[in-house]
C-alpha cells in the first residue's frame, strides 16, 4: 500500500452491512471525495464464551461470509473499496488510518459491552486528530426523535408502541450516489473461508425454513417476493406462527440482524404495498414486529448491561440451576417433550427456529427445567442465523420472568404442540421416528 496524502474517510462496517439507507455511507460520501471501507471478521466473535459455546457458529458464519461478499460488490458499484480482515479492529484500523491519511471514521453506533470495549481499544491507539463519527442506524424510530433520556423509555411495550405510533414519524430512506471511478483501489485483502474461521463446509438442510443466502441483494429479493410478487404479506398475521417452510413468515430477521436491510426500508415498502393493494391487520403486523425489535433496543439502551445479568432488568432473585446433563439433553433434543425436541433439533441442524418454537423451548428451559436462562440465551447467540443481541436477551429475559413481562408466564408446551402441530408434521420432520 502506497502512502496517500489526500484526506480520506473510512467507513467501518459493523451490523450495517448494506449500501441502501446507510447513514455512515451517506455522510462519508457527502463529506469526502476519497472514501474507503473496512469489515473485520473479529476473532473474538468466533471464540468460546463463558458457557462453552462458540459466540458465532457455522450457520451465521457462512451467512456473514455471503453478506460481506455481496457488500463488497455493491460498494464496488459505488466505486468504494471494501478491505476485509480476519483480525481485530484495534489491530488494523490505526494502520489503515496511517496508510490512507484517514481524517474521519464513520461507523454505526453500538452500545453493548463488547462493542464499547472494542471502541475503547481502537481510540486508545488512534491519533487524537482523527474524528470518530457514530450514528444510530438500526432503528425504525430514530432515538433522536423518541427521547432525550433513555431512562424515560416505558417498561411496558404497549405504552411504548402507542406513543411512537402516535407521535413519531419514520424518517425517509437515504439514497447514496456513486463516487468517481478513481476512488476505487486495488484490494490486496481477501474474504476468510469458512475453514479459516474454524468450521467445516456444510450443505443447508433441504427441510430448512430459511434456505436463503446472506447479503443485501438476497434481502431485497425476498422483500420483493414476499410483498409484491406473492403478496404473502396479506396473510402474515394468520401464518406467522407456522413451523414448516419458507413462507409462513417474512424471514427478514437474519438480514435485519446484520443490517443487510434496514427497518426503514421494510417499513416504506409496506407503505408502498398498502397504497397499491390496501392495508389489513397483516400488513400492520409486520410493522408491529419491527416496533418490538426497536423496543428491545431501547430497553438495552435504558438498562445497559443489566440485560446480561441473571436477575435481568427486574433484579429478580430466582434460584437457577446449571446442570450440564439437563442442558445438553435440551441442546440435543432429548428432553421429555417431543415438541421442544423437534424445535431444538431444527436449530442444531439449520441455525433457524420459528418464533413459536423459540418461545416454547426458552420457556421450557427456564420454567420447566429451571436452568440459568443466560445459558439458553448464549446457546441461541451461538446458533441462530438471525442473532440480534438486544432481541435475543430481551426475549430470553421476557420468557424467564426477569424482563418486560410482569405476568411471568409459562408456556404449556403440550397445549402449544396440539395447537400449532396437531398433525405432527413438524415433529415428524425433525424427530424422524415414530411418534405414536
Amino acid at each position: 500500500m502506497q502512502q496517500v496524502q489526500e484526506k480520506t474517510a473510512l467507513i467501518w462496517f459493523r451490523n450495517n452491512l448494506r449500501v441502501n439507507d446507510n447513514i455512515s455511507l451517506y455522510k462519508s460520501t457527502q463529506d469526502y471525495k476519497k472514501v474507503i471501507a473496512v469489515y473485520f471478521f473479529d476473532p473474538k466473535l468466533f471464540q468460546k464464551d463463558t458457557f462453552g459455546f462458540r459466540k458465532t457458529e457455522k450457520y451465521r458464519a457462512q451467512f456473514l461470509i455471503e453478506t460481506i461478499k455481496d457488500l463488497s460488490q455493491n460498494l464496488a458499484n459505488l466505486n468504494i473499496t471494501l478491505f476485509t480482515y480476519y483480525d481485530s479492529p484495534e489491530n488494523q484500523i490505526p494502520k489503515i488510518c496511517e496508510v490512507f491519511s484517514v481524517e474521519t471514521i464513520y461507523s454505526q453506533k453500538e452500545w453493548t459491552l463488547e462493542e464499547i470495549n472494542t471502541n475503547k481499544l481502537i481510540k486508545n491507539k488512534l491519533s487524537k486528530n482523527i474524528n470518530f463519527i457514530e450514528d444510530y442506524d438500526q432503528f425504525l424510530f430514530h432515538p433522536n426523535q423518541v427521547t432525550k433520556n433513555f431512562n424515560n423509555i416505558p417498561d411496558v411495550f404497549t405504552t411504548f408502541r402507542k406513543k411512537v405510533e402516535k407521535q413519531i414519524n419514520v424518517l425517509p430512506e437515504l439514497r447514496i450516489l456513486a463516487l468517481d471511478k478513481n476512488n476505487l483501489l486495488k484490494n490486496p485483502t481477501t474474504l476468510p473461508t469458512l475453514h479459516e474461521l474454524g468450521f467445516n463446509e456444510f450443505n443447508t438442510k433441504t427441510a430448512s425454513a430459511f434456505p436463503f443466502s446472506g447479503g443485501e441483494n438476497a434481502a431485497l429479493k425476498r422483500l420483493k417476493y414476499y410483498f409484491f410478487e406473492s403478496k404473502k404479506v396479506v396473510f402474515y398475521k394468520k401464518t406467522r406462527n407456522g413451523l414448516i417452510g419458507a413462507n409462513y413468515s417474512t424471514k427478514f430477521s437474519p438480514w435485519l440482524a446484520n443490517g443487510s436491510i434496514s427497518a426503514k426500508t421494510i417499513y416504506w415498502n409496506i407503505k408502498e404495498f398498502e397504497e397499491k393493494h390496501g392495508s389489513n391487520q397483516s400488513t400492520y403486523w409486520v410493522v408491529f414486529e419491527l416496533i418490538w425489535r426497536d423496543y428491545f433496543k431501547y430497553i438495552s439502551l435504558k438498562y445497559d448491561n443489566k440485560i446480561f445479568k441473571i436477575g435481568g432488568i427486574l433484579d429478580k432473585d430466582y434460584h437457577w440451576n446449571s446442570d450440564k446433563k439437563i442442558i445438553q439433553n435440551w441442546i440435543n433434543g432429548k428432553t421429555k417433550d417431543n415438541f421442544v425436541n423437534a424445535n431444538m433439533i431444527e436449530l442444531k441442524e439449520t441455525g433457524w427456529m420459528s418464533n413459536r418454537g423459540r418461545q416454547n423451548v426458552a420457556s421450557y428451559f427456564a420454567k420447566e427445567l429451571l436452568q440459568d436462562w443466560r445459558i439458553g440465551a448464549a446457546y441461541f447467540e451461538s446458533l441462530l442465523i438471525d442473532y440480534d443481541v438486544h432481541s435475543n436477551y430481551g426475549n430470553w429475559m421476557y420468557v424467564a420472568g426477569v424482563g418486560n413481562d410482569p405476568r411471568d408466564r409459562k408456556f404449556n408446551t403440550k397445549l402449544q404442540a396440539e395447537r400449532y402441530d396437531s398433525n405432527y408434521k413438524f415433529r415428524e420432520l425433525w424427530l424422524q421416528k415414530t411418534l405414536f
